[in-house]
């Protein structure tokens, strides 16, 4: 990338065909693991995002519903990356990945605080500690693994690519300003992605704490999804929960 300014790395990295590729390997590692992982530990590691979109398909499809997600998956994916090559011809650079991968980085290791901090801020001086400090898994760490590489594969494309981007196309189809539709579907994707981890029989006890640091943590990815992509987003998201998954083995 030292042929590439910062300004030309920006705009190359945020393309589709870029975005698209950096997410590929993630969703492989998730897929791969779940093939891999004995029956007696995949009760309860699918991500929710996962089965939620898998089952609208298995409900239309039947066995046949999850093969249709998955080829639908890689053809939308694929359509994307040749719509973004026709617009910006020329192979892909290495070195733009690799820069990639070190933002993402980045943003992982930073993320955990600067969440927390706003939502110590937002709840009047909570302690950091208690909004931030993971508990300790029974989980193995395969298992463990499975689960963070899921949400950041399956939760990014739900609540921000589908959703997001949904609720921005609605906005702009029925005549709202770009900009005010973009903050009301950040907003709103915040709030039901915090929700959505309370759900079902394996959803987490509720308390203002842990919905409000979940909140917040929508809105950042929101905000990155909105600044820097799908690809970038899903691995700040899934290497976030990788580092917790570690620190709550110790």
């Amino acid at each position: 990338m030292t042929d590439m300014s910062l300004q030309e790395y920006l705009a190359a990295s945020r393309q589709s065909r870029y975005s698209v590729t950096f997410a590929l390997p993630l969703l492989l590692l998730y897929e791969g693991l779940t093939a891999l992982l004995p029956p007696s530990q995949l009760a309860g590691v699918r991500n929710g995002a996962d089965v939620l979109l898998k089952t609208v398909f298995v409900a239309f499809g039947g066995r046949n519903g999850v093969t249709a997600f998955g080829l639908l998956l890689l053809a939308g994916g694929a359509w994307a990356v040749w719509r973004d090559r026709s617009r910006h011809p020329g192979p892909l650079r290495p070195g733009v990945l690799a820069a990639m991968l070190g933002e993402s980085v980045v943003y992982a290791a930073a993320f955990g605080f600067v969440v927390a901090t706003l939502t110590a801020a937002a709840l009047g001086g909570a302690g950091l500690a208690a909004v931030q400090a993971p508990g300790r898994t029974t989980l193995p760490m395969a298992s463990q693994l499975v689960v963070s590489l899921g949400a950041g594969i399956y939760e990014e494309l739900l609540f921000r690519v589908l959703l997001v981007s949904g609720l921005v196309a609605l906005g702009t189809f029925i005549g709202l300003r770009r900009p005010a539709t973009l903050v009301v579907a950040i907003v709103l994707s915040a709030v039901i992605f915090s929700g959505f981890h309370y759900i079902g029989p394996l959803g987490d006890r509720l308390t203002l704490a842990s919905f409000t640091f979940r909140a917040v943590a929508g809105l950042v990815l929101s905000g990155l999804f909105a600044a820097r992509g799908f690809g970038i987003t899903a691995w700040t998201h899934a290497l976030y929960d990788v580092g917790l998954a570690l620190v709550g083995r110790f």
